[in-house]
């Protein structure tokens, strides 16, 4: 394995498209990391990025793995790529970071973390919206007993879809894609801070329509294929106990994100787990009025994970973004996105529509 074991980390990044922005403008400030490498499969896109955040060395994906002064790589990739360039990074002796999901496919999930523990080399995953402040906020109201035992949770995020604003979204709507493998791990994850892993899951899916047009960009009005359910639906049982709902799509005009935790005494609503802070506001049992107990404001984002990675690295402490929690949660969303595929049960009733009431309908008004 290669790397020192004291000062700031040498860290490389493989990727130089739409999130490595978010990426570097974090790292880049982060006195125990350096970043000192990128390369991208179009080495003018890492020459962009290198002269954009000054940083030293840019090129191929080889020149990363192959640079001494590399210690940890940050695989941001599209997903369909996150097993091989993942496999070469740990093969290469060095840390990996990966973007989330930890791979496309369960098998190659866990040959990647085989391959790191052969190695002697760690795993992180994205997302690390969950040790930012916001989450770990709540994690201390719900602990400190707050909302008594927690008992369910309450998903939704619903969207139109990234093809309107993302210039080559593509891979967000194909294998590793769809509302649930992109925006997912951030809600699943969360929930698993709270309620531990999950023992069970059954789902429901659709897909509005087989092509959709991006938006902008380069690109503009170029159709693609969509190939992965673009709305889902899951009911998760978690192994100690409590159960949770989830919707994720990209099929609603309405843009809407919801995370609520329901306990014994009482519910909190929390902050996107998209994001790092947020405001926490608790309604007890059998109160009307809920109040804000947290309103966290936070410069921290994406990279923060990785930085924890590197000082726990330091200290031969364990990372508390690790691979095998993000095998999980993809182990949960393959397991629904099956369910999906396999259809629902056929129910033995039925129902028809009601008309609707007439227009002047009026409760108070004498008719008979």
């Amino acid at each position: 394995m290669s790397g020192t074991t004291e000062g700031p980390m040498g860290v490389g990044i493989i990727g130089a498209g739409v999130i490595s922005k978010q990426y570097l403008t974090n790292l880049t400030g982060y006195p125990d990391v350096r970043v000192v490498a990128i390369g991208d499969l179009v080495p003018e896109a890492a020459q962009v990025r290198a002269e954009e955040y000054g940083i030293a060395r840019h090129g191929d994906v080889a020149s990363v793995l192959d640079d001494p002064e590399v210690e940890l790589v940050v695989n941001l990739t599209i997903p369909a790529a996150h097993a091989s360039v993942g496999t070469a990074v740990v093969e290469a002796g060095k840390h990996l970071w990966n973007e989330k999901p930890l791979t496309d496919g369960l098998d190659s999930a866990k040959a990647l973390l085989a391959a790191a523990t052969t190695r002697g080399v760690r795993v992180g995953c994205a997302p690390d919206t969950v040790i930012g402040p916001g989450w770990q906020q709540v994690r201390r109201v719900i602990e400190r007993g707050d909302i008594g035992e927690p008992l369910t949770g309450q998903v939704l995020f619903q969207s139109p879809g990234p093809e309107k604003w993302h210039p080559n979204p593509d891979f967000l709507f194909q294998s590793g894609g769809g509302p649930l493998l992109d925006i997912g791990p951030y809600y699943l994850t969360a929930l698993t801070q709270v309620f531990g892993p999950v023992a069970a899951v059954a789902s429901l899916g659709s897909r509005a329509r087989d092509q959709r047009i991006i938006g902008s960009g380069p690109r503009a009005g170029e159709s693609f294929d969509v190939t992965v359910p673009t709305h889902v639906g899951a009911l998760l049982s978690y192994r100690d106990g409590g159960a949770a709902q989830a919707v994720f799509s990209f099929d609603s005009a309405i843009r809407r994100t919801v995370i609520e935790i329901s306990g014994s005494e009482g519910a909190i609503v929390c902050p996107d787990p998209n994001q790092f802070g947020g405001e926490i506001a608790l309604t007890r049992m059998h109160e009307k009025e809920s109040e804000v107990v947290a309103s966290v404001e936070t410069a921290q984002g994406r990279g923060i994970g990785v930085l924890d990675m590197a000082r726990s690295i330091r200290a031969e402490e364990p990372h508390r973004a690790p691979g095998e929690q993000a095998l999980h949660i993809l182990d949960v969303m393959l397991t629904t996105e099956a369910g999906v595929g396999g259809g629902p049960h056929e129910l033995s009733t039925t129902s028809e529509k009601p008309t609707l009431l007439p227009d002047g309908w009026d409760p108070t008004a004498r008719t008979l």
